[in-house]
Protein backbone atom coordinates (compact mmCIF):
# COMPACT_ATOMS: atom_id res chain seq x y z
CA UNK A 1 0.00 0.00 0.00
CA UNK A 2 1.46 3.26 -0.71
CA UNK A 3 0.74 5.98 1.75
CA UNK A 4 0.87 9.90 0.86
CA UNK A 5 2.83 11.64 2.59
CA UNK A 6 1.51 15.71 3.28
CA UNK A 7 3.15 18.17 1.23
CA UNK A 8 4.06 19.94 4.75
CA UNK A 9 5.96 16.46 6.34
CA UNK A 10 8.24 16.75 2.97
CA UNK A 11 8.36 20.83 2.92
CA UNK A 12 9.26 21.86 6.42
CA UNK A 13 10.64 19.05 8.58
CA UNK A 14 13.27 18.46 11.40
CA UNK A 15 15.87 17.98 9.03
CA UNK A 16 15.01 20.96 7.06
CA UNK A 17 14.50 23.05 10.12
CA UNK A 18 18.13 22.05 11.45
CA UNK A 19 19.71 22.81 8.18
CA UNK A 20 18.03 26.44 7.94
CA UNK A 21 20.16 27.03 11.26
CA UNK A 22 23.29 25.48 10.32
CA UNK A 23 23.40 27.62 6.59
CA UNK A 24 22.40 30.93 8.69
CA UNK A 25 25.01 30.35 11.38
CA UNK A 26 27.51 29.77 8.53
CA UNK A 27 26.92 33.08 7.67
CA UNK A 28 26.48 34.28 11.37
CA UNK A 29 28.97 32.95 14.16
CA UNK A 30 26.22 34.95 16.65
CA UNK A 31 23.48 33.28 15.31
CA UNK A 32 21.89 30.28 17.88
CA UNK A 33 21.14 27.98 16.10
CA UNK A 34 20.30 25.34 18.80
CA UNK A 35 17.66 27.79 20.20
CA UNK A 36 16.10 28.18 16.85
CA UNK A 37 15.61 24.76 15.85
CA UNK A 38 14.30 23.49 19.51
CA UNK A 39 12.21 26.95 19.76
CA UNK A 40 10.25 26.17 15.92
CA UNK A 41 10.13 22.29 16.41
CA UNK A 42 7.97 23.26 19.61
CA UNK A 43 5.56 23.89 17.05
CA UNK A 44 6.05 22.61 13.72
CA UNK A 45 4.22 19.17 13.84
CA UNK A 46 0.85 20.69 14.98
CA UNK A 47 1.04 23.64 11.91
CA UNK A 48 0.16 23.59 8.03
CA UNK A 49 2.25 24.53 5.85
CA UNK A 50 1.73 28.16 5.64
CA UNK A 51 1.73 28.47 8.94
CA UNK A 52 5.25 26.27 9.24
CA UNK A 53 6.90 29.05 6.42
CA UNK A 54 5.55 31.77 9.09
CA UNK A 55 6.71 30.04 12.22
CA UNK A 56 10.04 29.29 10.93
CA UNK A 57 10.67 32.94 9.57
CA UNK A 58 9.46 34.64 12.83
CA UNK A 59 12.07 32.20 14.56
CA UNK A 60 14.78 33.69 12.26
CA UNK A 61 13.73 37.05 13.12
CA UNK A 62 13.91 36.26 16.79
CA UNK A 63 17.49 34.54 16.92
CA UNK A 64 19.04 36.95 14.27
CA UNK A 65 21.20 39.51 16.41
CA UNK A 66 20.84 42.06 13.47
CA UNK A 67 17.78 43.71 11.55
CA UNK A 68 16.81 45.13 8.66
CA UNK A 69 18.91 44.80 5.70
CA UNK A 70 21.86 43.34 8.46
CA UNK A 71 19.50 40.56 8.23
CA UNK A 72 18.66 40.33 5.12
CA UNK A 73 22.61 40.23 4.20
CA UNK A 74 22.87 37.34 6.60
CA UNK A 75 20.49 35.21 4.98
CA UNK A 76 21.55 35.78 1.39
CA UNK A 77 24.84 34.64 2.41
CA UNK A 78 23.65 31.95 4.45
CA UNK A 79 22.15 30.56 0.79
CA UNK A 80 24.37 28.18 -0.91
CA UNK A 81 26.43 29.51 -4.02
CA UNK A 82 24.12 28.21 -6.78
CA UNK A 83 20.52 27.10 -6.25
CA UNK A 84 21.86 23.64 -7.98
CA UNK A 85 24.64 23.35 -4.71
CA UNK A 86 21.44 23.89 -2.81
CA UNK A 87 20.01 20.41 -4.10
CA UNK A 88 17.64 22.33 -6.51
CA UNK A 89 16.58 19.39 -9.01
CA UNK A 90 13.52 21.49 -10.77
CA UNK A 91 12.40 25.53 -11.65
CA UNK A 92 10.14 25.71 -8.87
CA UNK A 93 12.94 25.30 -6.22
CA UNK A 94 13.19 23.85 -2.59
CA UNK A 95 10.61 24.44 0.28
CA UNK A 96 13.34 24.89 2.67
CA UNK A 97 13.93 28.32 1.36
CA UNK A 98 10.27 29.50 1.52
CA UNK A 99 10.92 30.95 5.19
CA UNK A 100 13.83 33.28 3.81
CA UNK A 101 11.06 34.98 0.86
CA UNK A 102 8.54 35.19 3.81
CA UNK A 103 10.83 36.97 6.04
CA UNK A 104 11.76 39.68 3.40
CA UNK A 105 8.11 40.41 2.87
CA UNK A 106 7.71 40.08 6.88
CA UNK A 107 10.08 42.23 8.21
CA UNK A 108 11.27 44.30 5.15
CA UNK A 109 8.32 45.53 3.53
CA UNK A 110 8.95 49.01 3.97
CA UNK A 111 9.79 52.15 2.40
CA UNK A 112 13.11 52.51 3.84
CA UNK A 113 14.19 48.79 2.41
CA UNK A 114 12.24 48.55 -0.63
CA UNK A 115 14.74 48.22 -3.27
CA UNK A 116 16.76 45.47 -1.15
CA UNK A 117 14.14 43.50 -0.03
CA UNK A 118 12.73 43.48 -4.05
CA UNK A 119 16.04 42.48 -5.31
CA UNK A 120 16.32 39.64 -2.88
CA UNK A 121 13.59 38.45 -3.45
CA UNK A 122 14.84 38.15 -7.48
CA UNK A 123 17.43 35.98 -6.01
CA UNK A 124 15.44 34.07 -3.45
CA UNK A 125 13.16 32.57 -6.37
CA UNK A 126 16.11 30.73 -7.98
CA UNK A 127 16.17 29.05 -4.55
CA UNK A 128 12.02 28.98 -4.11
CA UNK A 129 9.23 30.91 -5.97
CA UNK A 130 8.37 33.95 -4.67
CA UNK A 131 5.78 35.20 -5.61
CA UNK A 132 4.00 35.01 -2.49
CA UNK A 133 5.94 37.29 -1.16
CA UNK A 134 6.22 39.29 -4.04
CA UNK A 135 2.09 40.03 -3.83
CA UNK A 136 2.61 41.44 -0.50
CA UNK A 137 4.89 44.08 -1.97
CA UNK A 138 2.35 44.88 -4.73
CA UNK A 139 -0.35 46.13 -2.58
CA UNK A 140 2.23 48.02 -0.07
CA UNK A 141 3.98 49.26 -2.74
CA UNK A 142 1.99 48.87 -6.56
CA UNK A 143 4.24 51.50 -8.17
CA UNK A 144 7.93 50.28 -7.86
CA UNK A 145 7.21 47.17 -6.93
CA UNK A 146 5.62 46.72 -10.91
CA UNK A 147 8.76 48.94 -11.98
CA UNK A 148 10.57 46.05 -10.18
CA UNK A 149 8.02 43.64 -11.93
CA UNK A 150 9.10 44.78 -15.38
CA UNK A 151 12.90 44.65 -14.45
CA UNK A 152 12.34 41.07 -13.54
CA UNK A 153 10.41 39.93 -17.18
CA UNK A 154 13.93 41.25 -18.44
CA UNK A 155 16.36 38.95 -16.61
CA UNK A 156 18.07 36.34 -17.81
CA UNK A 157 16.97 33.60 -15.49
CA UNK A 158 14.06 32.14 -16.38
CA UNK A 159 12.98 31.82 -13.01
CA UNK A 160 12.66 35.52 -12.09
CA UNK A 161 11.15 35.75 -15.72
CA UNK A 162 8.66 33.53 -14.59
CA UNK A 163 8.15 35.69 -11.31
CA UNK A 164 7.08 38.74 -13.23
CA UNK A 165 4.34 36.68 -14.30
CA UNK A 166 3.17 34.33 -11.81
CA UNK A 167 3.75 37.26 -9.01
CA UNK A 168 0.85 39.54 -10.72
CA UNK A 169 -1.55 36.59 -11.78
CA UNK A 170 -5.14 38.01 -10.78
CA UNK A 171 -6.40 34.95 -9.43
CA UNK A 172 -3.01 33.20 -7.81
CA UNK A 173 -4.18 30.27 -5.56
CA UNK A 174 -3.63 29.93 -2.22
CA UNK A 175 -2.47 33.84 -2.15
CA UNK A 176 -3.48 37.30 -1.29
CA UNK A 177 -5.27 38.94 -3.81
CA UNK A 178 -3.63 42.28 -5.32
CA UNK A 179 -5.06 45.70 -5.10
CA UNK A 180 -4.53 46.13 -9.25
CA UNK A 181 -6.63 45.70 -12.18
CA UNK A 182 -6.59 42.85 -13.01
CA UNK A 183 -5.02 43.58 -16.37
CA UNK A 184 -2.35 45.41 -14.61
CA UNK A 185 0.62 43.16 -15.99
CA UNK A 186 -0.88 42.62 -19.45
CA UNK A 187 2.29 44.59 -21.10
CA UNK A 188 4.33 42.24 -18.64
CA UNK A 189 2.89 39.22 -19.58
CA UNK A 190 3.29 40.12 -23.52
CA UNK A 191 6.68 40.29 -23.27
CA UNK A 192 6.69 36.56 -22.15
CA UNK A 193 4.74 34.69 -23.57
CA UNK A 194 7.09 33.53 -26.86
CA UNK A 195 9.69 32.82 -24.05
CA UNK A 196 12.24 30.04 -24.27
CA UNK A 197 11.61 28.45 -21.32
CA UNK A 198 8.57 26.25 -20.47
CA UNK A 199 7.98 27.24 -16.97
CA UNK A 200 7.81 31.37 -18.02
CA UNK A 201 5.05 29.71 -20.83
CA UNK A 202 3.05 27.97 -18.04
CA UNK A 203 2.74 30.73 -15.79
CA UNK A 204 1.98 33.11 -18.61
CA UNK A 205 -0.73 30.90 -19.73
CA UNK A 206 -1.88 30.61 -16.44
CA UNK A 207 -2.05 34.55 -15.89
CA UNK A 208 -4.31 34.68 -19.12
CA UNK A 209 -6.72 32.20 -17.40
CA UNK A 210 -6.84 34.26 -14.44
CA UNK A 211 -7.59 36.57 -16.41
CA UNK A 212 -10.43 35.27 -18.53
CA UNK A 213 -12.18 34.71 -16.00
CA UNK A 214 -13.43 38.25 -15.84
CA UNK A 215 -12.59 39.29 -19.21
CA UNK A 216 -13.12 36.88 -21.93
CA UNK A 217 -13.11 38.71 -25.06
CA UNK A 218 -9.46 40.88 -23.82
CA UNK A 219 -7.92 37.51 -23.50
CA UNK A 220 -9.28 36.65 -27.08
CA UNK A 221 -7.93 39.95 -28.59
CA UNK A 222 -4.81 39.20 -26.48
CA UNK A 223 -4.21 35.80 -28.32
CA UNK A 224 -5.50 36.92 -31.43
CA UNK A 225 -2.78 39.84 -31.54
CA UNK A 226 0.25 37.58 -30.09
CA UNK A 227 -1.17 34.69 -33.20
CA UNK A 228 -0.43 37.77 -35.50
CA UNK A 229 2.82 38.41 -34.08
CA UNK A 230 4.24 34.99 -35.03
CA UNK A 231 6.78 35.62 -32.31
CA UNK A 232 5.93 32.54 -30.68
CA UNK A 233 6.03 28.90 -32.44
CA UNK A 234 2.83 27.30 -33.45
CA UNK A 235 3.10 24.51 -30.69
CA UNK A 236 4.41 27.13 -27.80
CA UNK A 237 1.59 29.35 -28.95
CA UNK A 238 -0.94 26.52 -29.05
CA UNK A 239 -0.67 25.71 -25.30
CA UNK A 240 -0.72 29.01 -24.43
CA UNK A 241 -4.22 29.39 -25.88
CA UNK A 242 -5.52 26.26 -24.62
CA UNK A 243 -4.08 26.34 -21.22
CA UNK A 244 -5.41 30.57 -21.11
CA UNK A 245 -8.93 29.33 -22.54
CA UNK A 246 -9.38 25.76 -20.61
CA UNK A 247 -12.29 27.21 -18.28
CA UNK A 248 -14.15 28.30 -21.10
CA UNK A 249 -13.70 25.74 -23.23
CA UNK A 250 -14.82 23.50 -20.23
CA UNK A 251 -18.19 25.92 -20.26
CA UNK A 252 -18.92 25.32 -24.07
CA UNK A 253 -18.26 28.94 -24.71
CA UNK A 254 -18.45 28.93 -28.31
CA UNK A 255 -15.80 31.85 -29.57
CA UNK A 256 -13.00 30.34 -27.38
CA UNK A 257 -13.47 27.08 -29.97
CA UNK A 258 -14.00 29.29 -32.70
CA UNK A 259 -10.37 31.08 -32.28
CA UNK A 260 -8.85 27.29 -31.45
CA UNK A 261 -10.21 26.22 -34.96
CA UNK A 262 -13.23 24.32 -33.73
CA UNK A 263 -16.76 24.81 -35.02
CA UNK A 264 -19.14 24.99 -32.65
CA UNK A 265 -21.66 23.97 -35.27
CA UNK A 266 -19.99 20.87 -36.72
CA UNK A 267 -22.13 18.48 -38.43
CA UNK A 268 -21.49 15.60 -35.92
CA UNK A 269 -23.31 13.27 -33.82
CA UNK A 270 -22.21 11.03 -31.37
CA UNK A 271 -23.94 7.70 -30.26
CA UNK A 272 -25.57 7.16 -26.95
CA UNK A 273 -23.27 6.87 -24.31
CA UNK A 274 -22.92 2.78 -23.40
CA UNK A 275 -21.87 2.18 -19.61
CA UNK A 276 -20.16 -1.05 -18.53
CA UNK A 277 -21.82 0.02 -15.13
CA UNK A 278 -24.78 1.89 -13.77
CA UNK A 279 -23.84 1.08 -10.23
CA UNK A 280 -20.75 2.08 -9.18
CA UNK A 281 -19.14 2.99 -5.42
CA UNK A 282 -16.86 5.51 -4.54
CA UNK A 283 -13.46 4.52 -5.79
CA UNK A 284 -15.01 2.84 -8.13
CA UNK A 285 -14.16 2.80 -12.44
CA UNK A 286 -16.97 4.32 -14.82
CA UNK A 287 -16.03 2.83 -18.05
CA UNK A 288 -18.00 4.56 -21.20
CA UNK A 289 -17.67 4.51 -24.80
CA UNK A 290 -19.35 5.93 -27.94
CA UNK A 291 -19.03 7.04 -31.70
CA UNK A 292 -18.83 10.40 -33.17
CA UNK A 293 -19.45 10.19 -36.97
CA UNK A 294 -19.35 13.28 -39.06
CA UNK A 295 -20.97 14.15 -42.38
CA UNK A 296 -17.46 16.33 -43.30
CA UNK A 297 -13.99 16.40 -42.12
CA UNK A 298 -13.95 18.91 -38.86
CA UNK A 299 -11.35 19.18 -36.05
CA UNK A 300 -12.96 18.16 -32.87
CA UNK A 301 -11.97 18.49 -28.99
CA UNK A 302 -13.98 15.76 -27.05
CA UNK A 303 -14.79 16.87 -23.19
CA UNK A 304 -17.38 14.62 -20.68
CA UNK A 305 -19.25 16.09 -18.12
CA UNK A 306 -20.44 14.19 -14.92
CA UNK A 307 -23.41 16.32 -13.22
CA UNK A 308 -24.74 15.52 -9.67
CA UNK A 309 -26.19 17.53 -6.90
CA UNK A 310 -24.77 18.81 -3.75
CA UNK A 311 -25.67 18.18 -0.39
CA UNK A 312 -27.52 21.32 -0.27
CA UNK A 313 -29.77 20.04 -3.02
CA UNK A 314 -27.74 22.71 -5.61
CA UNK A 315 -27.14 21.22 -9.33
CA UNK A 316 -22.95 20.87 -9.52
CA UNK A 317 -20.54 19.87 -12.97
CA UNK A 318 -17.33 18.52 -13.91
CA UNK A 319 -16.00 19.18 -17.13
CA UNK A 320 -13.26 17.03 -18.15
CA UNK A 321 -11.03 16.54 -21.20
CA UNK A 322 -11.33 13.61 -23.37
CA UNK A 323 -9.22 14.04 -27.21
CA UNK A 324 -8.73 15.81 -29.86
CA UNK A 325 -8.82 14.78 -33.47
CA UNK A 326 -9.97 15.58 -36.96
CA UNK A 327 -12.39 13.41 -37.98
CA UNK A 328 -13.51 12.37 -41.88
CA UNK A 329 -17.03 10.57 -42.95
CA UNK A 330 -17.43 7.53 -42.97
CA UNK A 331 -14.41 7.12 -40.49
CA UNK A 332 -15.96 7.83 -37.24
CA UNK A 333 -13.85 8.70 -33.95
CA UNK A 334 -13.89 5.67 -31.01
CA UNK A 335 -14.73 7.42 -27.84
CA UNK A 336 -14.20 5.81 -24.83
CA UNK A 337 -12.53 6.26 -21.13
CA UNK A 338 -12.09 4.51 -17.36
CA UNK A 339 -12.55 7.50 -15.07
CA UNK A 340 -12.22 6.40 -11.58
CA UNK A 341 -14.69 8.17 -9.28
CA UNK A 342 -13.27 8.71 -5.92
CA UNK A 343 -13.92 11.51 -3.20
CA UNK A 344 -11.39 14.34 -3.02
CA UNK A 345 -10.69 16.46 0.16
CA UNK A 346 -12.66 19.12 -1.48
CA UNK A 347 -15.52 16.85 -3.03
CA UNK A 348 -17.33 14.00 -1.01
CA UNK A 349 -19.01 11.39 -3.66
CA UNK A 350 -22.16 11.21 -2.07
CA UNK A 351 -24.93 8.39 -2.97
CA UNK A 352 -27.41 8.91 -5.69
CA UNK A 353 -28.04 9.87 -9.12
CA UNK A 354 -25.37 10.87 -11.35
CA UNK A 355 -25.68 11.18 -14.87
CA UNK A 356 -22.78 11.64 -17.71
CA UNK A 357 -22.40 13.62 -21.30
CA UNK A 358 -20.15 13.92 -23.85
CA UNK A 359 -19.21 17.80 -25.13
CA UNK A 360 -17.81 18.34 -28.93
CA UNK A 361 -16.70 21.65 -30.04
CA UNK A 362 -18.58 23.06 -27.24
CA UNK A 363 -21.99 21.17 -27.65
CA UNK A 364 -23.71 19.00 -25.11
CA UNK A 365 -25.21 15.32 -26.17
CA UNK A 366 -27.86 13.71 -24.43
CA UNK A 367 -26.80 12.49 -20.95
CA UNK A 368 -26.73 8.82 -19.49
CA UNK A 369 -27.90 7.93 -15.83
CA UNK A 370 -25.87 6.06 -13.46
CA UNK A 371 -25.98 5.35 -9.94
CA UNK A 372 -23.62 5.97 -6.93
CA UNK A 373 -24.40 3.38 -4.19
CA UNK A 374 -23.29 3.19 -0.39
CA UNK A 375 -20.20 1.10 0.58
Amino acid sequence: MIVKIPLKETALNADRIARIGREVQGACAEFDAERFVREVMADLPRLELKDRIARTSQALHTHLPVTGTDALDVLLRSLPPTPEAAGVTNDFGLHIYSPHSDYVSRYLRTGEHLDRALDALARLTRYFSAELAARHFLNAFPDKTMKAVEAWARDEDHRVRRLASEATRPRLPWAPRIALPADAALPVVEQLFADPSPFVRTSVANHLHDLCADQPELVLATLQRWKESGRAPDQHFAFIAREALRSRLKAGWPAAYAFLGYAHDAPVEVTPLVLDRTELFDGGTLSFSAALTTTATVPVHVMFVIFSTTEAGKPREKVYFLRRGTVEPGRGLQLAKDHVLRSTAAVKLAPGSYSIALQVNGRRFPATVFHVREA
